[in-house]
């Protein structure tokens, strides 16, 4: 059996849900949105990998430094990036910036990007295998 230190490490990063603005998502809410990073984290682990959430703000002078820590902690294989982040419009420029410090911190971990909050595993494992 793998042990968690041997496991590759993937970063999941999303919106910390007390900044969410749930009336861009008919149906989502931040008890539904709490469920599904879980389930995202779940999924994740039990396809083999060691995970862990980053949630930011979206505010960058405030996500910046707690996304370059978790970074240079521990290189990931990969950064997942949510859905949440990637197709909000206002959130454009949050997304290019965390592709960059992504690329500038951790330029081995392969992108990879979330349809929804509990999605995460299906799309760490179309770029990364444990």
């Amino acid at each position: 059996m793998t042990t968690a230190s041997a496991k590759k490490f993937v970063l999941l990063v999303g919106l910390d849900p007390a900044v969410v603005d749930f009336s861009q998502f008919p149906g989502l809410d931040a008890p539904k949105l709490a469920a599904g990073l879980q389930a995202s984290l779940d999924a994740t682990t039990a396809a083999g990998f060691d995970a862990e959430w980053c949630l930011i703000t979206d505010r960058w002078p405030e996500a910046e430094p707690v996304l370059r820590a978790r970074l240079t902690a521990r290189p990931p294989a990969a950064v997942m990036i949510g859905a949440g982040i990637r197709t909000q419009p206002a959130h454009l420029l949050l997304f290019e910036r965390i592709v960059n410090l992504v690329q500038a911190v951790a330029p081995g971990a392969s992108l990879c990007f979330s349809t929804s909050p509990d999605s995460a595993a299906d799309a760490v494992l179309r770029w990364v295998r444990p």
